[in-house]
């Protein structure tokens, strides 16, 4: 079993103590590594009903098959995996960069953390060598500053850190963990946890040799992924980047302005990725192994914001801009820059910003809660001080919209509930599914909430492969196949911006694969796999009580609210009937029950039949 290191490190922050176990070839082979290994460890190290903080709640760093090696993208991941502080369900998140190839090299497959440290540490992880240091004078600093601390005093520049800032360590319910300036576990709040544990960085040095098993085979195929990474695959990353989505979306009214209040903005040519790069973007930088280069780094060059540095993405931009109502490039690039310096999630700042925008203007939230705050859409002021409060927890209004549209809706009340756009807890992303409708049931259904990366089924609706405007017979089948397939991805940790080059999609990922490990498999096992997975994080979700039908669902906004915009998607809301249609058709085309259970047939087909109980008694294990 080549490629894996064929160890896991575990770390108890309570102890000190360290110590590795192996990764056997039957874990290995089913669920692949990445979130599919991230969320079997999770479901067979944590106590049921255990709260996101609890110490006993396991945060999980995990490397692919492919991490360490040459491979484009797929080279140089890494996931973290627990259980969500916003949602209470699974989360995981990926991230690029060089962080995850260092620590495969250092020896491991994945590293589990459990425990909490009495004081603020970091993990210092040398190859064998496992230290627990202190870091007390890290705390306030953000990921970026402790990086460049932390490299100092183990005077090694080469060393990989992945770090918290005051966000994570104040527990803001979407704190992310950051890599390299400015890669992101962003979503689900794993900072939070890292946070709750008093484990402010993980500090990376390895210098362990990443073998595959057939060097010449392995060579001439990523050769032939490099060549398909310079083609027109992924132009979009290479040119404009992620940002191209502001005028495209603009286009077909599916781009959410204001809170969901509009689906298409006035300002999205100031906004938009063209506009972006020929003013803003001072570099394109990439990730070790890749040659595609996607990072679009901003720099604002003058006016209030000037200085101001940032990788951009559509997400953010999006969330940070148009979902607040502003049209202002320096000040969406300030506002992402802080969060970055903070260490929260772009998307799930902005969108929590604007929920709190909507209430403002609906009279829900006045200046007494906000200090005097002028907290309308467009008020680019507000919205950096807003992200400052955030990230720092400050005063009432910082504190709760710190903890969620979801949570900060309850405690806010006053009806606030029906402008929160979020599902299971996780902030919506940059697309307006009352005129996306696959993509309505892919967020839905989603085992980590609201979210355009666990099935991608918004491309259907985008490229007009479906008519978007309704869901029909056959939508849960897109979605699906949507899921097992990014699930694959995620495992083996490859960048979605390549998923382009895979021409023969699982087989070329099958024919990776097997190259580097030796473990020969197909393209069916793949996805198969990918099927566990899905099936195995419901399991979790079900067990942690977050998994039955009432919790694939939609925001109030989506399925009440028609969208207003003249032209061709005017009108356009999901309605509840033809929604529990499209939840019927996904559940019978998963195997599943209505109530969203995986049937014991479908368990035992997939061999997750150890696990039977958590259905039979519809909740604990």
């Amino acid at each position: 079993m080549l490629a894996y290191a064929g160890r896991i490190l575990r770390v108890d922050l309570s102890s000190g103590k360290a110590e590795t176990e192996p990764l056997t070839e039957e874990m290995a082979k089913k669920y692949i590594g990445g979130i599919g290994l991230g969320i079997r460890l999770l479901m067979d190290n944590s106590k049921p009903g255990s709260d996101a903080f609890d110490p006993d709640n396991p945060l999980i760093f995990v490397t692919g098959p492919l991490s360490g090696t040459m491979g484009p993208t797929a080279g140089n991941g890494y996931a973290v995996v627990s259980k969500s502080p916003a949602t209470g369900s699974v989360a995981e998140s990926k991230a690029h960069g060089f962080f995850g190839p260092e620590l495969k090299r250092a020896g491991y497959d994945a590293v589990i953390f459990t425990g909490k440290s009495e004081k603020l540490v970091y993990a210092w992880i040398d190859d064998d060598s496992v230290h627990l240091l202190d870091a007390q004078h890290l705390k306030g600093k953000s990921p970026y500053e402790a990086d460049e601390i932390i490299k100092e005093e183990l005077g090694d520049h080469y060393i990989r850190v992945s770090a918290i800032g005051e966000a994570g360590e104040k527990l803001v319910r979407y704190a992310s963990i950051i890599n390299d300036e400015f890669r992101a576990i962003g979503r689900t709040g794993m900072g939070a946890v890292m946070g709750s544990k008093n484990l402010k960085a993980v500090a990376v040095r390895g210098t362990k040799d990443v073998n595959v098993a057939d060097l010449e085979g392995f060579k001439e195929f990523i050769k032939t992924i490099h060549e398909r990474m310079k083609g027109p695959a992924t132009r979009k990353y290479r040119t404009l980047g992620t940002p191209e989505n502001v005028l495209v979306l603009n286009a077909l009214a599916a781009l959410p302005t204001r809170n969901f209040t509009q689906a298409t903005f006035e300002g999205a040519e100031k906004v938009s990725g063209e506009y972006l790069n020929e003013h803003y973007v001072k570099k394109i930088i990439g990730c070790a192994t890749c040659a595609m280069r996607c990072d679009h780094v901003a720099v604002v060059p003058e006016g209030p914001y000037k200085g101001s540095t940032s990788r951009m993405e559509f997400e953010c931009l999006w969330a940070l801009g148009p979902s607040c109502g502003v049209d202002r490039l320096d000040a969406i690039i300030e506002a992402m820059r802080l969060c970055n310096h903070y260490g929260t999630d772009g998307i799930s700042t902005g969108v929590t910003i604007g929920f709190a925008m909507d209430l403002y203007e609906n009279g829900i939230l006045t200046k007494e809660n906000t200090e005097g705050l002028d907290l309308r859409f467009g008020n680019h002021e507000a919205l950096i001080e807003m992200v400052k409060k955030i990230g720092s927890r400050d005063g009432w209004l910082g504190d709760v919209l710190g903890e969620g549209t979801k949570l900060a809706a309850e405690k806010i009340g006053k009806g606030a509930e029906k402008y929160a756009c979020h599902i299971k807890g996780l902030e919506l992303p940059g697309y307006d599914i009352r005129g996306l409708k696959t993509a309505a049931l892919g967020f839905a259904v989603s085992f980590r909430g609201a979210c355009h990366l666990r099935a991608g089924s918004y491309s259907p609706d985008v490229k007009g492969k479906v008519n978007r405007f309704a869901i029909e017979k056959g939508r849960g089948k897109i979605v699906m196949e949507g899921e097992d397939l990014y699930n694959v991805v995620d495992s083996l940790i490859l960048c979605k911006f390549s998923r382009g080059t895979y021409y023969d999609g699982l087989e070329d990922m099958a024919n990776y694969y097997t190259l580097a490990t030796g473990l020969k498999t197909s393209a069916e096992e793949l996805r198969k796999a990918g099927e566990r997975i899905n099936n195995l994080a419901r399991l979790f979700n079900i067990r942690e009580g977050v998994g039955t039908r009432e919790f694939d669902t939609l925001p109030t906004k989506i399925m009440n609210a028609p969208i207003p915009d003249e032209g061709v998607a005017k009108g356009s809301v999901v309605g509840k009937e033809e929604f529990e249609l499209g939840l019927d058709d996904y559940y019978t085309t998963r195997g599943w029950t209505k109530k969203g259970f995986p049937t014991i047939n479908k368990l035992k087909e997939l061999d997750l039949g150890e696990f039977a109980s958590i259905v039979k008694n519809g909740g604990k294990k």
